[in-house]
């Protein structure tokens, strides 16, 4: 059996909870993983703007789900208030990628809609295709977001409600010890899923230190977003997959090594 990481640490920043699939693909190419979460998924501080959404669902004719979480947290509002979980048949449905659709599905909707590239850009392009003048989208995503798609949207002529359903924040405490991870040279690849999670990782080492800590660890990243954020800090991206889910990084990273 090709166990391509063997022998390799492989640091995985995504949420508490949310890494253990990408872990165990990881390990099952043979890689030694070491959780340490720079990001941690939380509930809005307040639910108004939903909530008033919500009520008035029937008189969207879009809702577009830029994450999974987003799917999670929505729902888990509608459930606190004892709300309806089914949409009206009128309303359809944007899921921005496979797993952000595979979470819509155990909701038990389909999306109607995913773009062929995970992006917001590629979500532009779609309803640009289909017409989005006069329609009413709601976008339900994390407090802070690009504005690229609110933005296009509106650009179209469609009249988007934004709604905040969760937030990333930085756990506390852990930058003694991730220091000392890269001081030792310990770390072989760290791997970034979001934005949030470069960023985080750069205000733990002090932004300016960030290269000089990660000079002898490959830099691995979930897609052509993530990879700006992280070259933006001077970092040099070596992997990052055709497509920009979690199965997809998992392989991309295997075939680096194999090719070593």
């Amino acid at each position: 059996m090709n166990l391509p990481l063997t022998g390799k640490r492989i640091l995985i920043t995504r949420a508490s909870g949310q890494s253990a699939g990408f872990a165990a693909g990881l390990r099952a190419f043979g890689a030694e993983v070491i959780e340490f979460p720079t990001i941690e998924i939380v509930p809005p501080l307040r639910w108004d703007a939903l909530d008033r959404s919500v009520h008035q669902l029937s008189g969207y004719d879009w809702i577009i789900f830029t994450s999974a979480n987003g799917v999670k947290f929505f729902w888990q509002r509608l459930e606190e208030r004892g709300r309806d979980l089914s949409f009206p048949a009128s309303i359809k449905v944007c899921a921005i990628g496979p797993a952000t659709a595979k979470e819509l599905n155990g909701k038990k909707v389909r999306a109607d809609y995913i773009p062929g590239e995970y992006v917001a850009e590629a979500i532009l392009e779609g309803f640009a295709k289909m017409s989005a003048r006069g329609k009413r989208v709601l976008l339900a995503r994390a407090k802070v977001a690009r504005d690229v798609l609110p933005q296009g949207l509106r650009q179209m002529g469609a009249k988007v409600d934004v709604v905040e359903v969760y937030r990333t924040v930085k756990p506390r405490g852990g930058a003694r010890r991730l220091r000392q991870l890269f001081s030792d040279g310990r770390i072989d690849v760290i791997t970034f899923t979001s934005s949030s999670t470069v960023n985080h990782f750069a205000d733990l080492l002090k932004k300016d230190a960030v290269g000089s800590f990660l000079k002898d660890t490959v830099v691995a990243c979930i897609g052509p977003i993530t990879a700006r954020t992280a070259k933006g800090l001077g970092l040099e991206v070596r992997i990052q997959p055709e497509e920009y889910t979690i199965p997809a990084l998992t392989q991309a990273i295997a075939k680096y090594f194999s090719r070593e």
